[in-house]
């Protein structure tokens, strides 16, 4: 090897509507990401599912692209680093290598009236052990379904030979050749069973939703030991450095790494993370939808974050896109809003899935309202951001109510972060500098690389490479207080309003 080659990590971003390759240099800089886009199929309101045979042959295209990349512009591969979207699971036979279900995206929402009936008995112990509620989702509670009465799944587990896991556990599988069947703390988390305190499986909630224990993966530190790739799956053999949620990749590469300081990313959904501390941190007051999570594991020492978030927003834009027609693309829809001043007389609720925060709603729908005659694209494209920011306000609130502490620093990312309209919103609504993460369309991505390159000796630490990475820009706040309390006030009672009517209309 010259002296002067390039080093890099192989890092793969899996989420929910595409999946992505690309190169973290030892810059800290990612290569222009190979990319392919993701089916999501609804069958119902109440379910969401992908082909995990699709999830796995896009993903290991795009790997092969960036590999390709490295290789023509001479740079070294050091490993490979995973980000996934999370709590979208499946069940696979160990010995063909092939899915025996879809994959249940974690929008999916099937079980969540059978859930509610267990809220008394359990919430307040989950709470306590696990960081959740019982919530609307169960993948836990799925899996011991399907064995029951997916024939396939049954035999395979009477013969010893099914799998579960998240999206992290498939691609790990897939990678290694069958070798590692693991899956990350933070994915575990999401999967709804993680104990805070032992980090392993929370048994008894486990039994209750009826999952055999051994179908379950061992939870792995985010930047632990899973295996090495199959030279025959990717053509190298090269060790997998980090696994981990694509949200908390984010919060890594944002740079939110002390108490107090929190991300904002927009993609599918929008997810507020809040950086808490290295103990599980105590819920000042339980508020709706706000979670304790474990922001990442390493090297046998957690640190634990606060999380709030809306399940639909980017989503509900693609929806008004392409779905609806609205607008051709969010491109424009964030163009369109930059003729209107604001504030827009439209109001849009992006509760396509449900409210989370400041209600707990699983019922609820999404509102798009305050419409006339005088109604242009622009003021309509103006309210769909508004709404979207004011969404952010409600989970900015819920993390700080519960973590007792404001939050002193926002990292923002994600698609929509990209419209200067929607950042200088956020900032009027939650009174408060938003600061837009430089590259912050690639975060997910580079904040895998980065624990991953630490561990490997790219950087000393997560805040050294992300230091690197120079200023970002600021949106300050333009709003006076009053105005954005008369703003944010209009808006709760539009929630008030439409859960009531939500709650009215669902079937007892």
């Amino acid at each position: 090897m010259t002296a002067n080659r390039r080093r890099g990590v192989l890092s793969i971003d899996e989420g929910t509507t595409g999946t992505r390759a690309a190169i973290v240099l030892d810059d800290g800089r990612a290569t222009p990401p190979a990319y392919l886009p993701i089916s999501v199929h609804s069958p119902d309101h109440l379910r969401v599912e992908q082909d995990p045979a699709e999830i796995w042959a896009k993903t290991s295209q795009v790997c092969r692209e960036a590999l390709e990349w490295a290789q023509a512009h001479g740079v070294e591969i050091t490993g490979v680093s995973i980000a996934t979207q999370r709590a979208t699971v499946l069940l696979w036979d160990t010995v063909t290598g092939k899915p025996l279900t879809p994959g249940v995206v974690w929008q999916d929402r099937r079980y969540a009236a059978r859930l509610r009936a267990w809220e008394a008995d359990w919430d307040a112990h989950l709470i306590e052990h696990t960081g959740r509620p019982v919530g609307s989702r169960a993948p836990l509670l799925w899996a011991a379904r399907e064995i029951d009465d997916n024939p396939a799944a049954r035999r395979a587990h009477a013969a010893g030979r099914l799998a579960f896991g998240s999206i992290d556990t498939w691609l790990v599988w897939k990678l290694t050749g069958g070798a590692v069947h693991a899956m990350s703390a933070t994915n575990a988390v999401a999967a709804g069973g993680y104990d805070l305190r032992t980090g392993g499986w929370h048994e008894p909630w486990v039994d209750f939703l009826g999952c055999p224990r051994d179908v379950l993966p061992q939870i792995l530190d985010e930047d632990g030991d899973y295996g090495v790739t199959d030279p025959s799956v990717l053509g190298a053999r090269l060790p997998v450095l980090s696994v981990m949620g694509d949200q908390h990749a984010a919060l890594i590469a944002l740079g939110a790494h002390r108490p107090g300081q929190a991300m904002c990313v927009h993609g599918t959904g929008t997810f507020l993370d809040a950086v808490a501390g290295d103990r599980p941190p105590v819920h000042r007051r339980q508020v709706p939808g706000v979670l304790t999570l474990v922001g990442w594991r390493s090297r046998g020492s957690a640190v634990f974050s606060l999380e709030g978030y809306a399940a639909t927003t980017g989503s509900a834009v693609r929806w008004l896109c392409e779905e609806i027609g609205l607008f051709e693309s969010p491109a424009q829809l964030a163009a369109l809003a930059r003729e209107h001043p604001g504030p827009s007389r439209v109001r849009f609720v992006p509760a396509l899935a449900g409210l989370r925060t400041p209600v707990w709603s699983p019922e609820a729908t999404g509102v798009l309202t305050g419409l006339s005659l005088s109604t242009t694209r622009a003021e309509l494209a103006r309210g769909v951001l508004e709404g979207i920011a004011h969404s952010v306000g409600d989970l900015l609130d819920g993390v700080e109510e519960a973590m007792g502490a404001p939050v002193t620093e926002l990292f923002c990312g994600g698609g929509l972060a990209g419209s200067d309209e929607l950042m200088a919103s956020q900032a009027d609504l939650i009174g408060r500098p938003v600061r837009r993460a430089g590259a912050n369309e690639s975060a997910s991505l580079r904040g895998a690389a980065y624990l991953g390159g630490v561990r490997a000796g790219l950087w000393p630490d997560l805040s050294t490479v992300v230091a690197g990475l120079g200023d970002v820009p600021v949106f300050e706040p333009t709003l006076p207080d009053s105005a954005r309390r008369q703003a944010r006030a209009e808006w709760r009672d539009l929630l008030t309003r439409h859960i009531a009517h939500a709650q009215e209309e669902t079937p007892s």
